[in-house]
């Protein structure tokens, strides 16, 4: 790694570690990202996109003291033929003992008010499906027929799970 890499990666490190609000039962998210440029008041940016959902997650400062940030999962294109789901982080409720990862922890700070930042926890639940039985060519293929068959008796295969929550963390400004 290059000198400049090392410092960078080591003040995120000690940024996250010592950052005012930081959680300490937080795990170690999948994702290492230092901290998003800060962001003015009004102004939409993408926090995240996860293809596989076919979902943009975005939000805006808002520079009301009642809803400081506004935070939205929107769907990318309406052809996107969605692998996995974005689900209600309530209903889901993810913990590492359900199955669920802690995926990405993205941070946010306020432009116009430096000791606020908006903090988005992404969760991720792996699928748990198997490959199919090959059949006489070698070949792992899902006929139509056999699908409708086991969807009828309940049998569905599971797609992944992605699940976010947003909060505030530091003072709010005058």
């Amino acid at each position: 790694m290059r000198p400049t890499a090392i410092a960078a990666l080591a003040a995120a490190v000690l940024w996250s570690a010592f950052a005012p609000g930081a959680r300490a039962a937080d795990p170690v998210p999948e994702i290492q990202r230092p901290p998003a440029t800060a962001q003015a008041v009004g102004v939409v940016h993408s926090l995240r996109q996860i293809p596989e959902a076919c979902a943009r997650m975005e939000g805006a400062f808002t520079g009301d003291a009642a809803e400081p940030y506004r935070y939205a999962v929107v769907r990318t294109s309406p052809q996107c033929q969605p692998r996995a789901r974005f689900v209600d982080f309530a209903k889901a409720q993810p913990s590492e003992a359900g199955g669920w990862k802690f995926n990405d922890l993205i941070r946010v700070p306020n432009a116009a008010c430096p000791g606020q930042q908006a903090v988005v926890r992404v969760w991720r639940k792996p699928a748990t499906t198997s490959t199919p039985a090959l059949d006489g060519q070698g070949q792992a293929r899902i006929y139509l027929e056999d699908a409708r068959q086991q969807a009828a008796a309940g049998n569905v295969p599971q797609v992944p799970l992605y699940a976010a929550q947003m909060t505030v963390e530091g003072k709010a400004c005058q």
